[in-house]
């Protein structure tokens, strides 16, 4: 079962990550969507996000989910790994919130009511500076050789193999 997904690009601030994770889930309940939220600062660009949400919908709708919701799942996909704890830096947290938002499926009208917590913004997030680099390398286990063997342009290629790996190490 492959779900259509829109993802868009929001800045907000949250005080308190359990009260903005339940409103989000009414949101979403309210109009029979999934609503994902990724943490920018440690995606490579949107292809990582297509991948992860690829992954997690294979995982939790056809085959054995490992994690309870499709949102964990998707945010597990995003880190690479099975443990939670890896996940969560990859969702929201306390303070400023630069984020991947994906609705799945698209909804508009859901988008609407999330704008009331969210400011959708149109920004390219898509390249990766030194110190995004350093961080991504680190987040994945990706050393400065494996990285210089398939070239320095490449890393974002090596952070969705991370994600796809994690169908191998289930």
């Amino acid at each position: 079962m492959k779900v259509d997904c829109e993802i868009a690009q929001a800045r907000f601030a949250v005080d308190d990550e359990a009260d903005f994770l339940v409103r989000t889930r009414e949101i979403a309940d309210r109009f029979g969507v999934h609503i994902v939220v990724f943490n920018a600062a440690n995606m490579a660009g949107t292809a990582h996000v297509i991948t992860a949400l690829d992954h997690a919908q294979r995982s939790f709708f056809e085959e054995s989910p490992i994690a309870n919701s499709f949102e964990m799942e998707a945010l597990l996909y995003a880190a690479g790994s099975r443990q939670v704890l890896d996940a969560v830096r990859f969702g929201i947290h306390r303070g400023e919130n630069a984020g991947y938002v994906c609705f799945c499926p698209p909804s508009p009208e859901a988008r609407d009511i999330l704008g009331d917590l969210v400011h959708f913004v149109e920004e390219d997030w898509e390249g990766i500076d030194a110190a995004k680099k350093v961080h991504l390398m680190k987040l994945f286990g990706i050393t400065p050789e494996e990285l210089a063997t398939v070239g320095e342009g490449r890393l974002a290629e090596l952070v969705r193999e991370r994600v796809a790996l994690l169908d191998v190490y289930r």
